[in-house]
Formats: structure tokens, C-alpha cells, sequence
């Protein structure tokens, strides 16, 4: 009996380490910023939030424009991670400092882009929302996730280069007017010291063991 006793109180402590284990790793894994998760992106130096919305510029491309805003509770101011064009990430998975993703707006179905035009207030390279309504651009729409360690962590700030104009997506500091009164202008600068960094917040951020027991949710993107 001591024998059975013994074996079973080993099987015990191996099945608590076992779970002790798997629940270390989903924190871990939660940590991260992921592919498929809806997220909201903060300026870490001005306080503002991405955005974009159905408005268009008077000016340069005439595209769905892009500001970043001090409301916190914008619904206009989520954003879809995806795979860059052509690509394809598992939902869940973390990005990897380096990879290039799409930014989705969820509104409208528009996809962060940049190109050659000049931004309106100050002049830097214009960002808009391009593409049709499932999503689906030109390579203009391509950002390199540029962070430190192996991947991007949820409470570490990170750039976005944009992989057709090598240009970091910034805040300019400049507000504009009506009809979108108070929202600043975001910009592409080509130095990384600006109001380059961005941390992601607000959101519904998937992780691999979520996704695994929702059959009816698509494992690519």
C-alpha cells in the first residue's frame, strides 16, 4: 500500500507540474501581440490613438484618411493585424520582431497604406486607408514591425516601417480642422527620433490555445 501510495501521490505532482507548466506558457503567450487580434495603437508621445474613419483628403491621393485622436473609445480606431501581402500568419501566433503585417481598419475595410504624396499640414509623406472592402490593397499597404527581443510584446513600444517608402509611420503634431476638428495628422518621416513609437492597447488579442478550440474561426490570415 505504501508502494500505491507513493506512485500516486508522484502521478500527482507530475500532472500539477504538468498544469503549472501550461499555465506559466498561456501567460507567457499572452504577453504578445498577435496575428488576427483587433487592436488599438497608441502614439507613446502623444498620447493618441490611430484612427481613421470615411472621411477623404481634400488633398494628395483624395484617400480615406488618417489621424490619431485623444478618444480613447473610438470604435473607429481598431485595427486588424494581418500577413503582408500575399502572406499568411496563424491566428494567435505572435509577430515576430522583423515581419511585415497589414493593418486592417475594422470600420471601413481599408488598410494602412503609404505612397508618394505629400501629407497636408506638414507636408511629410501622406498615410491613408486604401483598398476594397474585403480588405485587399496593393503592396503600398506592407509595414515592417521594428521592435527589440524576438517578438512584439504587448507592453514594449514598437515602430512600423513601411516596406515601399522605408518611411516610420509618426504623429506630426499638427491638428486639423473641420470636419475632423482636434485630430492630429499622422505622417510618414523618414528619421526614427521622431514620434515614431507605437504601443498596442485596447483590443481582443487572440492566442493559439483560444483559437485551437474555435473550429469555426479560420486559422489563416
Amino acid at each position: 500500500m505504501n508502494i500505491l501510495r507513493r506512485l500516486i501521490i508522484e502521478d500527482m505532482l507530475g500532472i500539477i507540474f504538468i498544469l503549472q507548466f501550461l499555465i506559466h506558457l498561456g501567460a507567457a503567450r499572452q504577453q504578445f501581440t498577435t496575428c488576427g487580434s483587433v487592436i488599438k495603437l497608441m502614439n507613446t508621445d502623444y498620447k493618441v490613438r490611430l484612427h481613421s474613419h470615411d472621411v477623404k483628403y481634400g488633398t494628395g491621393s483624395g484617400q480615406q484618411s488618417v489621424t490619431a485622436t485623444e478618444v480613447q473609445e473610438d470604435v473607429n480606431s481598431h485595427w486588424m493585424i494581418k500577413a503582408a501581402t500575399g502572406k499568411v500568419c496563424l491566428r494567435g501566433d505572435p509577430i515576430a520582431c522583423g515581419t511585415n503585417i497589414r493593418l486592417e481598419h475594422v470600420e471601413t475595410k481599408k488598410n494602412l497604406h503609404s505612397h508618394l504624396f505629400s501629407s497636408p499640414l506638414s507636408g511629410n509623406q501622406e498615410i491613408s486607408a486604401y483598398g476594397n472592402d474585403q480588405g485587399e490593397g496593393d503592396s503600398g499597404d506592407n509595414w515592417t514591425v521594428v521592435c527589440s527581443g524576438d517578438s512584439w510584446r504587448r507592453d514594449d513600444s514598437v515602430m512600423l516601417k513601411h516596406v515601399d517608402t522605408q518611411m516610420y509611420l509618426a504623429v506630426s503634431g499638427r491638428t486639423f480642422g473641420r470636419p475632423i476638428n482636434g485630430q492630429m495628422e499622422v505622417v510618414g518621416v523618414r528619421s526614427s527620433t521622431g514620434a515614431v513609437h507605437w504601443k498596442s492597447m485596447e483590443g481582443v488579442y487572440l492566442h493559439a490555445p483560444d483559437v485551437k478550440h474555435q473550429a469555426h474561426i479560420h486559422s489563416e490570415l
